[in-house]
């Protein structure tokens, strides 16, 4: 008996150790996932998650821009520009999680989130309140920095287990493209298939891709 508890006394601070050095890697790996600056899920991690949304019940697709942040950074400078990227990040973070959801920073001022959502009249209030709430003032130094935002969604009524998300955040990005065109706001989009061709994953017509952009036929 005196043996086995001498074992279990030698083999707790191992285990003590390997509990912190677990706690440690989990934190390290859930850091690489996330962009420094707003704390949100990148790409990837961001889709992996919004899967997981996507196959439990009704939910929509959202992509956002920010509506004036060239101007911030042209004006301000980077520093500011951050900040403005920061709290956005915060605020849309904050509101996809009051919707069951989840966001996630594309890159630069654009963001992406998959909430859940059943009714059009939920969706409209969730929307509404989420354009408000990117628009409110940040502060920066002795500034108050204001953007707005475009927003596209396509909504779906059902679950869906195998759900295409690229497919769906494609078709958001189309309606995002055309709302930003005519002012800002958000618009629904009335079918979830892409409108437009896609070149080196982007839709044709965005930086990156080498075409003007063209519905396809």
């Amino acid at each position: 008996m005196s043996q086995t508890l001498t074992l279990l006394a030698a083999a707790a601070p191992l285990a003590a150790g390997w509990s912190l050095h677990s706690r440690r890697l989990h934190r390290r790996i859930e850091a690489a996932r996330r962009d420094p600056l707003t704390g949100l899920l990148t790409r990837d991690p961001f889709q992996a998650r919004a899967r997981k949304i996507a196959a439990a019940g009704a939910f929509a697709v959202v992509v956002i821009d920010l509506d004036g942040f060239k101007q911030i950074n042209d004006t301000y400078g980077h520093a500011a520009g951050d900040t403005v990227i920061a709290a956005s990040g915060q605020r849309l973070g904050e509101w996809s999680r009051r919707h069951s959801g989840v966001a996630g920073r594309l890159g630069g001022d654009e963001f992406a989130a998959v909430i859940r959502v059943s009714r059009t009249r939920e969706l409209r209030a969730a929307m509404n309140a989420l354009i408000a709430l990117l628009g409110e003032p940040v502060e920066f130094e002795d500034h108050l920095m204001r953007v707005g935002a475009s927003a596209g969604v396509v909504q779906q009524h059902t679950g869906n287990g195998f759900a295409d998300l690229s497919r769906l955040m494609r078709r958001a990005d189309e309606v995002m493209y055309g709302v930003k065109q005519t002012g800002g706001g958000w618009m629904a989009a009335s079918h979830a298939t892409p409108a437009y061709r896609t070149v080196n994953g982007r839709r044709d017509g965005r930086p990156g891709t080498d075409s003007e952009a063209g519905a396809v036929e």
